[in-house]
């Protein structure tokens, strides 16, 4: 009997012990000053989709590959005339992004990836219409600033 109360003791210690490291290894907000800088780096870019699509596109690397769960895999040109398309068919759709789903890695000798979730809302027949999504973006550090290299857009 108390072989079995030990073994139950052990097994409930390495259990918590498990859980609590995994936890700690997958925090979102390990690098704050990492955290910080993609979140302001969304903003802008996002202030841009919101009000000026075309200052929009400034954030986008030429390379940009978007692969949609829906319509597959795209490519720059396509994109920035469907993010115009979009816009000019529904002007007051906006995004917003959701903070507490955001988590960042640095990507060694590239950039960053960013994976969170994101509301965009827009009206229809009077009423807000939102949906909530996932992605990733990974951004590469350029000549000329920042630039969104590749997105994936998944769970619509």
């Amino acid at each position: 009997m108390r072989t079995l109360k030990f073994i139950t003791a052990l097994l409930i210690a390495i259990v918590v012990f498990g859980a609590a490291h995994a936890q700690q290894a997958n925090q979102k907000y390990q690098d704050k000053e990492l955290f910080a800088f993609v979140l302001k780096l969304d903003s802008s870019w996002f202030s841009h989709f919101n009000k000026n699509v075309d200052s929009f596109s400034n954030f986008v690397d030429t390379s940009l590959e978007f692969y949609h769960d829906k319509s597959g895999l795209t490519f720059y040109a396509d994109n920035i005339a469907a993010f115009k398309r979009m816009k000019t068919a529904t002007p007051d759709l906006t995004r917003e992004l959701l903070p507490e789903t955001m988590e960042v890695y640095v990507i060694p000798n590239y950039g960053i990836v960013q994976i969170a979730q994101h509301r965009f809302c827009h009206k229809e027949n009077g009423k807000m219409d939102c949906g909530v999504f996932k992605f990733i973006h990974t951004w590469k550090k350029t000549d000329q600033g920042w630039k969104v290299t590749r997105i994936i857009s998944v769970d619509h």
